[in-house]
């Protein structure tokens, strides 16, 4: 690859960790994210040697494959000077920005949110056991003052329709500023839409919010989302294991569909319909047995079929943000329920309550009446009633009793 360049990039504390990080920032233009067997050869060998190793065409035994893969990657890259030239530059390109490579060896590398992607599991259109392939990151590009693990430590992801009714709007933008009001970082993909909301009901709350995108940091998309991407950088991050310039594509977006859902706590699904992608981002979570959320919806919108099919297919039905943080927060953590207002005939016995209940709305009756209308003896009747003038919720009036009208009490006052 040519002699190593000491002080280019991130600096991380050590020329050996900052050479291997010009060898991951390579590494991400070489193979297209995710690669079980680039995954393979860096742990088995390191960054800076598996990156030689591509380079030079040179592989050990069993990973012959990665090299044809890479094959036109790697004569575009090391066909014309060092390699890590262009390295250099994209991590130069990313340092104007705002942001770093994040990989494995930094202090901030979310290890234990990307825990549910450690191990082989069966890509989503299925596939025989020796299709399995392997779905960590091996490095992230990352823009925002957040650090990427403390972020993700606590977070959920809100995910939708790129077309949302003005109900799934309001929906995401109240869930996701109740649970960025509560420590949450909402988690989304920086798409129209749900996300969108999700993101703009995050920063409206003061909390933060991290869009996973399936194109290079430097690259807003969609274009109408660079001032909303900007703001997301100042209070929480825009994630891409894509390297800078990298075009957005389907196949793209499915496969950060599996970041969104594994690396937080759960998915909740706010408004989707029939064909829509966010069945891959809620399937993902579900196969990891991770929370997977739905918000119900009119029966008579198209986008609400996705919610109501998750729901019957088990998905938790979630009507406010502490039922997510029941599903997705921490052993035993609930949100604050609100409280239902209280009513003048709170905490009344039946008995009691069949004889208030007995009253017309103006007319008076005596003890014998109201035995008869609610069914009680006239004893237990008495009883009611002394309990019912010291609430305050009746009076009487010469041998008979009447309601007490709230009007009329307050009036008195």
């Amino acid at each position: 690859m040519g002699e190593q360049k000491a002080g280019s990039g991130n600096d991380a504390g050590g020329g050996g960790i900052d050479d291997a990080r010009r060898a991951y920032a390579l590494l991400t233009r070489l193979v297209e994210a995710p690669s079980a067997a680039m995954r393979g050869l860096i742990d088995e060998f390191g960054a800076v040697e598996t990156a030689d190793m591509l380079c030079r065409g040179l592989p050990p035994p069993g990973f012959e494959a990665l090299v044809s893969a890479t094959a036109a990657r790697v004569e575009d890259l090391c066909s014309g000077g060092d390699p890590l030239d262009r390295a250099d530059a994209d991590l130069r390109h990313v340092a104007r920005l705002g942001g770093r490579l994040v990989v494995p060896e930094d202090p901030e590398w979310p290890a234990w949110a990307l825990h549910p992607l450690a191990e082989r599991v069966r890509p989503p259109d299925g596939g025989h056991d020796d299709e399995w392939r392997e779905l960590r990151p091996f490095a992230l590009w990352v823009v925002g003052a957040g650090r990427l693990d403390e972020l993700l430590d606590r977070a959920v992801a809100l995910v939708g329709t790129r077309a949302p009714s003005s109900y799934g709007e309001h929906v995401a933008r109240w869930f996701a500023g109740d649970l960025a009001a509560q420590g949450f970082t909402v988690v989304s993909g920086g798409a129209y839409g749900i996300d969108a909301a999700a993101h703009r009901g995050a920063l409206a709350s003061g909390g933060a919010t991290v869009a996973i995108l399936g194109a290079g940091v430097d690259r807003p998309y969609p274009a109408g989302h660079a001032q909303l991407f900007r703001a997301m950088g100042e209070r929480g991050a825009l994630v891409s294991e894509y390297p800078p310039g990298t075009p957005p594509g389907r196949h793209r977006f499915l496969n950060r569909n599996r970041l969104v859902a594994c690396a937080t706590r759960g998915v909740v699904v706010v408004e989707a319909g029939l064909r829509s992608g966010t069945r891959n981002t809620a399937s993902w979570a579900a196969r990891r047995s991770l929370p997977v959320c739905a918000v119900p919806g009119p029966v008579t919108t198209a986008t609400s079929v996705t919610c109501h099919t998750l729901i019957r297919d088990g998905a938790e039905l979630v009507t406010s943000a502490a039922d997510v943080v029941f599903r997705c927060g921490a052993a035993g953590e609930m949100a604050p329920q609100p409280e239902a207002p209280a009513r003048p005939t709170d905490g009344l016995t039946p008995a009691q309550l069949q004889v208030h209940d007995a009253f017309p709305a103006r007319s008076e009756l005596g003890v014998s009446e109201l035995a008869r209308r609610s069914g009680q003896p006239p004893a237990s009747v008495r009883a009611a009633l002394t309990v019912l003038e010291l609430r305050e919720l009746v009076e009487p009036a010469g041998a008979r009793w009447r309601l007490v009208r709230r009007g009329d009490r307050e009036r008195e006052v």
